[in-house]
């Protein structure tokens, strides 16, 4: 079967795999019918995820169909049935799996990243991993995974409806928190360095939007918040600008939730954690809970979804398709591969 690889100079390559001929008990036999290209695979591709196997079959944001099932399957994952899947692994061993908290574990491999992936024409995943997409098409279950990190940020800033939020980056993971405070009922800014994303965080709810490359971010929050500042800011960018700009601009007793890795060091002024007596707190994958919160929220079908979609490729369209997203890198929400 087909897959798609990546070395972290540059090259991808179409390599041919076996296609899994049996299932052990418990497993599940998928279909890949789309799987989107992330972040951290642009960055492997460049050779900045230094998590990555090397080279690495990407690829955890899935779109499939159950082909096969094994013994000891649950009767309610039928074949033929959409599916997305949870990505990560958990050890149950590590304090976070121990304090219930396993999408942060310690020794976590996340399918396309520490392990090969699902950029390929079938994969056998544990039928815990397998998450049933409702009335979802394959096309849109792709999005789940990317979209559940935002949601499970706002989790984790344990946003209100007397809360206002500011999301830092409107790429995917962005839109998912944006989408989730929304639901929650807080007023939101979105915040990035591209006009045509600031448009569609406002048609996803946002009730501002702020250029924080041509405007006055810190007037322009003053101005929203009264000059208290937002409770809650996101950073799902992971640059030390970003960084800093979400301590700096959070409002006094204020929430900051960190999504995004930043490459290098970061500076900041930590009299401000003191002064301001800020929550920080870091956020890592998502949670089944997250994922159902998201899978709900599309299946109202009020999400623009063609707009999240930046393109639609064939694998062998993949290396072209990569080199010009390295070059467009605030161009793109999400690249599809349709096997």
């Amino acid at each position: 079967m087909k897959a798609i690889q990546i070395s972290h100079n540059q090259e991808l390559n179409i390599i041919e795999t076996e296609k899994p001929a049996t299932l052990k008990a418990g497993e599940v036999l998928l279909k890949l019918e789309y799987v989107g290209f992330c972040g951290s695979d642009l960055n492997t591709f460049m050779g900045r995820n230094t998590m990555a196997l090397n080279p690495v079959i990407p690829g955890h944001e899935i779109g499939a169909v159950i082909e096969a099932v094994g013994d000891e399957v649950p009767a309610e994952l039928k074949v033929g049935m959409v599916v997305t899947c949870n990505p990560y692994t958990n050890c149950n061993k590590c304090a976070s799996c121990r304090n219930g908290r396993v999408n942060a574990c310690q020794h976590n491999e996340t399918l396309g990243v520490q392990r090969n992936g699902a950029m390929k024409e079938y994969i056998v995943l544990p039928w815990e991993k397998i998450i049933p997409a409702g009335t979802l098409d394959a096309k849109t279950s792709a999005l789940i995974e990317p979209m559940s990190v935002g949601f499970h940020a706002v989790s984790r800033a344990q946003v209100t409806d007397v809360d206002t939020v500011m999301v830092i980056g409107c790429g995917m993971v962005g839109m998912g928190a944006i989408v989730r405070a929304v639901t929650r009922g807080a007023t939101v800014i979105a915040a990035d360095l591209d006009d045509e994303k600031l448009a569609l965080a406002k048609q996803m709810g946002a009730a501002y939007a702020i250029n924080t490359k041509t405007e006055d971010v810190h007037q322009h929050l003053s101005e929203i918040t009264g000059g208290f500042g937002p409770d809650v800011i996101i950073e799902a960018v992971g640059n030390p600008f970003t960084y800093q700009m979400a301590v700096n601009e959070v409002a006094f007793t204020g929430r900051v939730a960190c999504i995004g890795y930043a490459k290098s060091d970061v500076t900041f002024q930590t009299k401000l954690f003191v002064q301001k007596e800020l929550d920080i707190r870091g956020s890592r994958n998502a949670t089944p809970q997250d994922f159902r919160g998201v899978i709900r929220y599309l299946e109202r079908g009020t999400c623009p979804v063609d707009s999240l979609i930046t393109k639609v490729i064939k694998p062998e369209e993949a290396l072209d398709t990569m080199k010009w997203w390295s070059e467009n890198p605030g161009k793109v929400f999400r690249i599809l591969v349709k096997f």
